[in-house]
């Protein structure tokens, strides 16, 4: 039963009860004194209680104060009890918005009963809660691995310092080689820390975009990479409207295109693009050849600084954050991200995006 009907069926029940007890006490004051037996009170039974002679009106003036402060008091003690029933559920979830505001997001609710609002409004708070908990340990995760990872590049640049300070003989050539190179690692990591955090916070304006279009866009840039490596890339499919940011979704094609090509045969790979529409979504598919991926590495592919084992081995590794910034970017456009890996070898990666119907 809905808490709206409890609270009525309640309090109507109870007022329902406070008029029965009003009739009830005004009856018995009316026959009072009768002579006939008991039945229903009549005109003649009025005419008796306002006779000036016996102080009528005087005595059914004061049992109807007595009645009504009864009825008083019997009401504000009944109400009191029947609403901190019916609202003791907004206490218990009150207090777990005391808790969590205190830091504790462990903490949850847990309500029994039937599925009312009160059930529902706690089942809701009790997932926010939970969202809101991944979250944070995933920012906390975030944090310590980035930290880790601009700690590399300024720790290489402080070493090949101090070896240049020491041995003056050096070739400097080859210092400002390494050290441009790690200049551009950290460049890299710094911006995509930003692109991230950026997504993350939303900060863009929606417009109508075509995904087929920005897949066909980040192929062309791609194109030659994917040639020196032997790679071929294959693009089909529908057109797909869809509304969100331009250069975002290019840059989560790129990323999607980019680990294709990196994670790919040594030679003789393909990439395969395509695009789809149903009614309610667009799809963006990217499927590519390439060693067999384990099913429990998926998963962490898309958490921050995770790569997997052949990441680490190419000169084209990136920083480990190309995945986590499509993770981003699909969710900031209320999008869902799906990566399988294929019996054959390789990963297929969809991206689901809410379609354009204007």
């Amino acid at each position: 039963m809905r808490a709206r009907l409890k609270l009525t069926l309640s309090y109507a029940g109870f007022l329902m009860l406070a008029g029965v007890l009003l009739l009830a006490a005004v009856w018995v004051f009316l026959l009072r004194g009768r002579p006939n037996d008991f039945r229903f009170p009549d005109l003649a039974d009025f005419a008796r209680v306002f006779d000036p002679s016996n102080f009528g009106p005087v005595v059914f003036v004061a049992a109807a104060i007595l009645a009504l402060g009864f009825l008083l008091v019997f009401g504000l003690v009944g109400g009191w009890i029947l609403a901190g029933r019916m609202l003791a559920p907004l206490t218990r979830i009150t207090r777990a918005a005391r808790k969590a505001g205190g830091g504790s997001l462990s903490y949850r609710i847990e309500m029994e009963g039937r599925n009312d609002e009160f059930r529902e409004l706690a089942d809701a708070f009790d997932a926010m809660l939970a969202q809101l908990e991944a979250r944070d340990a995933e920012q906390q995760r975030f944090a310590a691995n980035a930290s880790h990872e601009l700690r590399t590049p300024l720790a290489i640049t402080q070493t090949l310092l101090d070896v240049a300070r020491t041995d003056p003989n050096r070739d400097s050539g080859e210092l400002h080689e390494r050290l441009r190179a790690v200049n551009a690692r950290a460049i890299e990591l710094t911006e995509s820390l930003l692109l991230l955090s950026r997504t993350d916070q939303r900060f863009f304006t929606p417009e109508p975009v075509d995904l087929s279009l920005i897949a066909e866009e980040a192929t062309e840039t791609l194109l030659p990479f994917a040639e020196k490596r032997g790679v071929t890339i294959e693009t089909f499919g529908d057109v797909t409207p869809t509304v969100g940011s331009h250069s975002l979704l290019l840059q989560m094609t790129t990323n999607l295109l980019h680990n294709a090509i990196v994670h790919n045969l040594p030679e003789g790979g393909t990439v395969q693009v395509s695009t789809a529409i149903d009614p309610e979504s667009v799809t963006l598919t990217v499927e590519n050849t390439g060693h067999e991926v384990a099913p429990q590495l998926v998963s962490t592919l898309t958490e921050p600084f995770q790569r997997g084992t052949e990441r680490t081995r190419t000169d084209h590794a990136g920083v480990g954050l190309g995945l986590a910034i499509v993770k981003s970017i699909t969710r900031a456009h209320d999008g869902t991200l799906i990566l399988t890996p294929q019996a054959a070898g390789g990963l297929c990666v969809t991206v689901k995006l809410p379609a354009d119907r204007r």
